[in-house]
């Protein structure tokens, strides 16, 4: 699918700009610890973003595989919910924040479960 390569490109560009600003523009204004959970949160949106490229181009071979579809969305939705509330945590201070993270870290869980499921099945 069209969109989850799309999707994916674009988060693969952000984790390069979210890096890259980790690297620079955070250094010497937050502690060594909120940079180690900046690069965690850029670490885990490029690999997903990169996993849904790989989702997209796998529902263009297997159309219609409700399992990739679902794969896809919760590769979203964990990017938006692991590195998002870590992104937040690191810029706001707000502990709180982190309790949204295993969420994400779940919806990354089961979108790789997914793809397996879709090999299994279609492959």
């Amino acid at each position: 699918m069209k969109l989850f390569i799309i999707l994916g490109a674009i988060h693969a560009f952000l984790a390069v700009a979210l890096g890259a600003f980790g690297s620079h523009g955070l250094e010497g204004k937050v502690d060594a610890k909120y940079l180690d959970i900046w690069k965690t949160a850029v670490q885990y949106q490029m690999f997903h973003a990169l996993g849904l490229i790989i989702v997209g181009f796998l529902i263009g071979q297997f159309a219609g595989s409700s399992a990739l579809n679902w794969s896809g969305w919760l590769m979203f939705a964990g990017i938006m919910l692991f590195s998002g509330s870590l992104f937040a945590l690191v810029l706001t201070g707000i502990s709180k924040l982190g309790a949204i993270t295993p969420i994400g870290g779940v919806a990354f869980l089961a979108a790789w479960v997914l793809l397996i499921v879709a090999a299994v099945k279609n492959m």
